[in-house]
């Protein structure tokens, strides 16, 4: 048998990455403040909308160009069924209304398609969490992050785990996952760190506690890692200020 045709090997750190995510778990859902409310009571084919706006894009910016655009077009039937030019000018405010206006239209338009009719997407809270991302990410343009956005984010409350690059940069550094490990891919490695019985709320809590730390501790230059609360284990940190430092 080939190298190739090999299984996959153990993963023989798993319980002790397990072991520090719960652990930085702790520590920074006590810094920031957790149990964080959710920001967002959108229905999820709202909340999808949503979250195609901000790919790359201030929050204050796609808040504002989805205020926009469901002024502009009341229903989402409308935004699928107008003229292109109409709904990029409703969208300006977000990067790349060019690209996203008729990324919107095609992906309300498969929707459609797919549900037969209008659809506000609810029949996810009954798919298995796995199910429901693939059918998500089966649409035009939607990737990991925006599959557990609109589970988590949305009215459907799932406990599915976005990473974004503030989450990504502190679990990189803290080593729960590898140097190279990229964005799209963390999510299924990080998900796996947590506990199996976890429900949206201690989720969203593990999500945005480590958000907020990339945001306000952790920068990507010159991070603060004197005043940081997981410098202890924090391999990136100690390479940083010296052995023992904190």
């Amino acid at each position: 048998m080939t190298s190739s045709l090999l299984p996959p090997a153990p993963d023989s750190n798993l319980a002790a990455r397990r072991e520090l995510a719960l652990w930085a778990h702790e520590r920074l859902c006590a810094e920031y403040g957790a149990p964080f409310p959710f920001f967002s009571s959108k229905d999820p084919l709202s909340e999808l909308i949503s979250s195609m706006l901000s790919h790359r894009t201030r929050n204050q910016d796609s808040h504002r160009a989805y205020q926009q655009l469901r002024a502009r077009f009341p229903t989402w039937d409308q935004v699928r069924e107008a003229p292109t030019a109409e709904v990029e000018a409703a969208i300006s405010p977000c990067t790349w209304p060019e690209q996203k206006a008729p990324r919107l239209q095609q992906v309300l338009q498969e929707v459609s398609q797919r549900c037969g009719g209008p659809c506000d997407l609810a029949f996810l809270a009954d798919m298995p969490i796995p199910e429901a991302r693939a059918w998500l990410e089966q649409l035009p343009g939607v990737g990991r992050k925006t599959s557990a956005a609109v589970l988590l984010f949305s009215t459907l409350r799932r406990p599915a785990m976005p990473v974004d690059s503030h989450h990504h940069r502190v679990a990189q550094r803290l080593g729960l996952i590898g140097p190279k490990v990229g964005e799209a891919a963390a999510h299924a490695l990080l998900e796996d760190l947590l506990p199996p019985g976890w429900d949206a709320q201690q989720v969203y809590d593990h999500h945005e506690a480590l958000m907020f730390h990339g945001q306000k501790c952790c920068y990507f230059h010159t991070p603060a890692c004197g005043r940081c609360v997981v410098l202890a284990r924090c391999p990136f940190g100690q390479a940083r200020v010296g052995k023992g430092a904190g």
